[in-house]
């Protein structure tokens, strides 16, 4: 899509150094200015979505760089790209859009490479207020990092540098005289497309920069113009004299992530935040890049009015850098595992909608969660099982807070009693909620993040159960296990939308479920007295639920398939794979009630 077809959007031309820059404006001149720098071998276009969702609230400037899309081309090529004529580029821009005030810098790959330059050279103080970084290191930070490994050789710091250089292999393809040019002009820009959208799992469509051939025979002569040079005399003197927040895709096949270790040596002002997204993420998550970039300018703009650092503003918790301004689901949220869950996204600076059939408990979860660090929270009432509630639950979520980024189907209930003993109104109850609970949350919202196509991720809680038999829980361990084998299956279907599903599987756990578990074939005295020693039982074990909640979080962050989380969850499931007699064999105990 062509930027200057969007509703509202102003053309300009820049002069600078004897070419023309396109400039592209969107939102309202007197708000901030934020300005987004391209990488290669795209243009401009390649922020349309991003750049659509920010000019809601920002005055946003979007530029080709030169010689890519409509901007015009240095000529001799050769020396016409260093980084001292970018810079001169984006002053040109910055005085042009926003002449009084400075403005909020984005960059990604290049565009990353070129604005590092920016932020760390003394003529462009007093005109950035913030830099936002994604996918493209500094090369002077870039240099000083090869050869700290090189002096100082650890077998750790030779791994890194073997891995980094080999993620690199297309700057040497780009230092090759004519190849590059004959490659992108011939074959390889009618495959590119193709090559995104099964690579990096770009929605199809048409690319969405026509001049493809062109611009990257061109910017060929961005590598050619500055890596060996910096690479091997790095400047000494790269300090950013503005914040910096810097998104990490954990799955970049281009960066290691180890590249910016020790960044806050160069960025004394940095906030981190990772994306578990490939390289592209202007073009796949443009929803969450929009959010942390709206975030990361406001808070700068208040910091410039009271006079606070920006690192205060961000979330300081376990897994921030992942979490921040994510949205995140969870039911059951009124209590136990569910309650502790929605606080640990809290603390980790996530929007929290706490779901749970308990209204009022839902409401304290999310006060709560508000109070530990979420920037928003919303307690809804609904019971899982009803399947026209999770619809119309899903409806008021993507319309009021967005789509949700992570779902944690957690809500649960108990039941306890031989098979014979247990009627099919007690199979219905707990099939009902234990399992079309999950089967509704997974379809509902799994279907919401699939049609987003910005990826995502389902939590499952099942439980140790799910692969362990027992005499005393038939229905409640077949619900669980249904609810593994549904996440097994879920997850091999919904990889290739880059949407994880993991199942949590807890042993005993000191929540209140006891305190409602049925027991099948009981009296109401009887079943009194169960609750009230299965209760005492689970004190004494006293395994928090704030530990599975931890395991919740990091079964997210590394997409685990299957996570075991108390001793005997981990014990049983060994005993599972490994000598599922002896299970059986301990199946047949009564339990000690």
């Amino acid at each position: 899509m062509n930027l200057g077809s969007l509703p509202g959007a102003r053309e300009r031309r820049v002069r600078t150094g004897g070419i023309e820059l396109c400039v592209v404006e969107l939102g309202d001149e007197e708000r901030p200015t934020v300005v987004l720098v391209h990488g290669y071998p795209d243009s401009k276009e390649v922020w349309t979505e991003v750049a659509k969702q920010l000019a809601d609230q920002w005055h946003v400037v979007l530029y080709d760089v030169r010689g890519h899309g409509r901007s015009t081309t240095p000529k001799p090529l050769r020396g016409g790209f260093t980084l001292e004529k970018l810079t001169d580029d984006f002053l040109a821009v910055a005085d042009a859009v926003s002449p009084d005030r400075p403005v909020h810098l984005v960059g990604h790959d290049w565009g990353s490479v070129q604005s590092w330059e920016f932020v760390t050279v003394k003529r462009t103080e007093g005109r950035i207020a913030s830099f936002t970084s994604m996918s493209g290191p500094s090369l002077d930070h870039f240099g000083h990092w090869i050869k700290q490994r090189m002096t100082r050789p650890t077998p750790r710091r030779v791994g890194q540098l073997l891995g980094q250089g080999a993620k690199s292999w297309y700057v040497y393809m780009l230092h090759t005289p004519v190849l590059p040019e004959l490659a992108w002009r011939g074959p390889l820009s009618k495959r590119w497309p193709k090559m995104l959208e099964r690579l990096e799992k770009i929605p199809a469509g048409d690319y969405p920069t026509p001049s493809l051939p062109d611009d990257a025979a061109h910017g060929a002569w961005l590598y050619r113009d500055n890596v060996r040079a910096r690479l091997s005399r790095p400047r000494t003197d790269a300090y950013a004299h503005v914040p910096v927040q810097l998104i990490t895709p954990t799955g970049d096949i281009f960066l290691s992530e180890k590249l910016y270790d020790q960044l806050e040596l160069w960025a004394p002002q940095l906030v981190r935040r990772t994306l578990d997204a490939k390289h592209w993420v202007p073009r796949t998550r443009p929803d969450q890049l929009a959010v942390w970039i709206s975030e990361f300018v406001a808070a700068n703009e208040a910091a410039k009015e009271d006079g606070r650092p920006v690192q205060d503003t961000a979330p300081t918790g376990a897994y921030a850098d992942r979490f921040g301004g994510r949205l995140v689901l969870v039911t059951g949220a009124a209590g136990g595992i569910g309650r502790a869950t929605a606080f640990a996204f809290a603390e980790a600076g996530a929007r929290v909608v706490a779901v749970d059939r308990d209204a009022e408990g839902a409401a304290r979860t999310a006060e709560m969660a508000r109070l530990i660090g979420a920037p928003a929270a919303w307690g809804e009432a609904v019971d899982v099982s009803d399947e026209q509630a999770m619809e119309k639950l899903a409806e008021k979520v993507a319309a009021e807070y967005g789509i949700v980024d992570v779902l944690v189907n957690n809500a649960g209930i108990g039941l306890s009693g031989s098979f014979l003993d247990t009627t099919s109104e007690d199979w219905k109850n707990v099939l009902d909620v234990n399992l079309w609970g999950v089967i509704h949350g997974c379809r509902i919202f799994g279907r919401q993040m699939a049609e987003r196509g910005q990826g995502g991720h389902i939590v499952n809680t099942a439980s140790a159960a799910a692969y362990q038999p027992s005499r005393a829980l038939p229905a409640y361990s077949t619900s669980k296990a249904a609810v593994l084998m549904l996440s097994e299956c879920l997850r091999a279907e919904l990889a290739e939308r880059s949407i994880g599903v993991s199942a949590i599987c807890p042993g005993i756990v000191n929540t209140n479920i006891t305190a409602t578990t049925h027991f099948a074939g009981a009296d109401a005295a009887e079943e009194k007295r169960l609750r009230k020693r299965t209760s005492r039982l689970y004190g004494l074990r006293n395994y928090p639920p704030e530990r599975v909640a931890d395991a919740i979080l990091k079964a997210v962050v590394r997409n685990q398939a299957v996570v075991p989380v108390t001793p005997e969850a981990r014990g049983a499931r060994f005993l599972s794979r490994f000598s599922p007699g002896a299970l059986r064999g301990i199946a047949r105990l009564k339990p000690p009630l």
